[in-house]
């Protein structure tokens, strides 16, 4: 007889809707965050926000800004600060290379999501370009263009 199926675990992650809209990505990164105390359960319950954060390189190290992680709402007086800066985990040979591409100038280090990778809460970050008004527009354009294609085949197919 085999055990129960355990239930499927919550798996919760939280994404930056400006950031695909306003940059082009060209790399893309995988960072740890150092977290405080009940940070993790905020962005279990999905109590986060990345849509106005950036990474910069200060002292040797990334730090990740702006970044909101709701309070919990079970703490306690010891709980965070919601948009305090947080120190990013790279590797060494990745930093130096993010570095160098934030040195050369035109690009910004953006995160594009915070998800949890087994019990640890890992960010997505891209080394972004930012895009020009007629980008954005381009962009928009072939999003009404496949839309209406989808329209159009999926009104031939009933």
């Amino acid at each position: 007889m085999s055990a129960k199926a355990k239930d499927k675990p919550r798996y919760t992650e939280i994404r930056n809707a400006k950031a695909l809209r306003d940059y082009f990505v060209d790399e893309r990164f995988e960072a740890g965050v150092v977290l405080r105390g009940t940070e993790v359960k905020s962005i279990r319950n999905g109590r986060a926000q990345i849509n106005d954060a950036f990474g910069r390189y200060e002292k040797g190290e990334l730090w990740l800004y702006n970044a909101h992680i709701e309070a919990y709402a079970f703490g306690n007086i010891f709980n965070h600060d919601a948009r305090r800066i947080r120190k990013l985990l790279l590797h060494k040979h990745q930093v130096r290379k993010i570095v160098q591409a934030l040195e050369a100038g035109g690009r910004a280090l953006i995160p594009l999501r915070l998800y949890f990778k087994d019990a640890l809460v890992k960010v997505e970050l891209g080394l972004c370009t930012g895009k020009k008004l007629f980008d954005k527009r381009e962009t928009m354009k072939k999003k009404m263009q496949e839309r209406e294609i989808e329209k159009v085949m999926k009104h031939s197919r009933a």
